[in-house]
C-alpha cells in the first residue's frame, strides 16, 4: 500500500524558515520523480518543487532561491527546506508523484493525474504571518 505522510508545517513570521518532510512507503521511492505541491482555498494546486531520481530539480519561479527540495533514498523521505518565507507561501503543502508525467518538470505535472494515481499525502499546513 502506497503511503505518503507530510510533516513539519507550522506558523511562522515573514522571513522565517521551515523544513517539510514526507515519509513514504509502499513503492520504490528512489526511482520516482517526486514533487511538492501547495494549495490555498479558491486556487488551483500549484507545483512548487520537483526532484528526479538522479537528483535534478525544478522549481516554481515564485520560490526559486528560497526553497530547496532534496531526498534521502535510504530513508524513503522527501524534504523541502523553505527560507525567507512570505505570507503568500501560506498553504497546505503536499508531497506527490505524478507517475505519468513525461518528465520531472513541474510544467508537465498534473494534480488531477496525481489524485487519480493516489500518490499523494494528506498535507501539512504552512502559515506565514506578516
Amino acid at each position: 500500500q502506497v503511503n505518503l505522510v507530510e510533516s513539519g508545517g507550522d506558523s511562522v513570521q515573514t522571513g522565517g524558515s521551515l523544513r517539510l518532510s514526507c515519509a513514504t512507503s509502499g513503492y520504490t521511492f528512489s526511482t520516482y520523480c517526486m514533487a511538492w505541491f501547495r494549495h490555498t482555498p479558491g486556487k488551483e494546486h500549484e507545483g512548487v518543487a520537483a526532484i528526479d531520481s538522479d537528483g535534478s530539480t525544478d522549481y516554481a519561479d515564485s520560490v526559486k532561491g528560497r526553497f530547496t527540495v532534496s531526498r534521502d533514498n535510504a530513508k524513503n523521505t522527501l524534504y523541502l527546506q523553505m527560507n525567507s518565507l512570505k505570507p503568500e507561501d501560506s498553504a497546505m503543502y503536499y508531497c506527490a508523484a505524478d507517475r505519468r508525467a513525461p518528465s520531472c518538470l513541474l510544467e508537465v505535472m498534473s494534480w488531477v493525474r496525481i489524485t487519480e494515481e493516489n500518490y499523494w499525502g494528506l498535507g501539512t499546513q504552512v502559515t506565514v504571518s506578516s
